[in-house]
């Protein structure tokens, strides 16, 4: 499988870059996008229709190609990979719930091909400001699919605007629902990873009172108080004009354990001054036992890099492309260290790359199992075989 990665400001620079990139004679059938929301959607999605070149696409909050990370732009995968090994499918939900959402999808893409993988990306919020629930998502996905097979991706982003993220095709897009690239994985193999790399801090606690994504109380005490204290904010006086999210939520988030004996990260958003409590990304049932985090190191991105290595230096280990999804709060927190991550995992894989900045992770860790994540960069490999 041939594989080129482009990027453009533009209509007009994509389609420039995508006909330099098929000048020697490539012939891409498949197109993976990354899209800011201040683009033009539907002149991008002309472009490659005409070109007969099928479309995943997901609007970003940044984006990124190999040698390239932009903000308002858009990177794209380009893969020459037979008509026959792939299908993508399109799922809207306005009129259903995520778990009839999650069904549907998941009875398609089982009569496509006796063993399908998937890469996936849905909506991360609709234009009416409901967040989409990814860890739902996942869970629905896989108990349809069962937990053998694979799907990596992430939830689309809007350059933190927060008015509305959208996900398409050659021909559909929507701002609630998911697009998904179901792939034969007897022909395309894909292999991936989701990593945080925080580390706890302190003792174990135990959420005590929580609804939906409100967490009011944790080890018997007020939520807010506790974080708070936590992060030496005891003394704030205005709790409704602080923006978690801005401050300290991406470089301060919980690490919860999973049944699985996994962990993942989970993050406050904001104080809900009318409830006094916490509103999580990802909810926190009664009983979750989670950790504070320490401050993030350097050492993240060596960590990303040193797992990615255990999987690359397997013997006669290749991909023909590599995707990146990786967490919108990463960026704010690891600064350049992030474009580091993404670039050395371009490196280490000697392949062409595109990813984007997203409102929720979709992956396993290294030999663990299927989770949404908070705070992660997943990446996945495809190669045809």
């Amino acid at each position: 499988m041939r594989s080129k990665s482009i990027h453009g400001a533009s209509t007009t620079e994509i389609k420039t870059a995508l006909e330099d990139a098929m000048a020697d004679g490539f012939v891409p059938t498949l197109a993976i996008i990354f899209i800011s929301v201040v683009q033009d959607r539907a002149a991008i999605r002309e472009l490659f229709q005409s070109n007969e070149i099928d479309i995943l696409g997901a609007t970003s909050c940044g984006e990124f190609s190999t040698g390239n990370q932009t903000k308002g732009q858009i990177a794209i995968l380009l893969l020459a990979i037979p008509k026959e090994s792939f299908t993508i499918l399109i799922e809207p939900i306005y009129d259903k719930t995520i778990e009839a959402g999650a069904k549907s999808l998941a009875e398609k893409v089982l009569k496509l091909y006796s063993n399908p993988s998937i890469i996936l990306c849905s909506t991360g919020m609709d234009r009416n400001g409901a967040f989409f629930n990814g860890d739902e998502l996942v869970t629905h996905l896989e108990q349809q699919l069962g937990p053998e097979k694979l799907f990596f991706g992430g939830l689309a982003g809007d350059d933190w605007t927060l008015k509305g993220t959208f996900v398409f095709t050659q021909k559909k897009e929507t701002d609630r629902g998911m697009v998904a690239l179901v792939l034969n994985a007897d022909e395309i193999e894909i292999k991936g990873m989701a990593i945080t790399g925080w580390k706890p801090m302190g003792i174990v606690r135990t959420v005590t009172k929580s609804k939906g994504n409100l967490l009011y109380e944790i080890d018997n005490k007020p939520a807010v108080e506790m974080y708070l204290k936590y992060l030496g904010r005891e003394d704030l006086e205005d709790k409704g004009g602080y923006d978690l999210i801005k401050e300290l939520s991406f470089e301060y988030p919980f690490i919860v354990e999973r049944n699985n004996n996994e962990t993942i990260l989970k993050s406050p958003m904001k104080i809900d001054l009318d409830e006094n409590a916490l509103f999580i990304d990802i909810e926190m049932p009664v009983g979750t036992r989670f950790w504070f985090t320490k401050p993030p190191e350097f050492e993240i991105v060596e960590e990303t890099l040193e797992k990615a290595n255990l999987i690359k230096n397997t013997p006669n280990e290749q991909a023909d492309a590599l995707l990146v999804f990786s967490c919108a709060g990463r960026p704010p927190v690891l600064g350049p260290l992030v474009t580091e991550e993404n670039e050395g995992l371009a490196q280490l894989w000697q392949t062409p790359m595109a990813g984007f900045f997203t409102y929720g992770e979709i992956g396993r860790s290294l030999n663990g199992k299927q989770n949404f994540h908070s705070g992660a960069c997943c990446w996945v490999t495809l190669t045809e075989k």
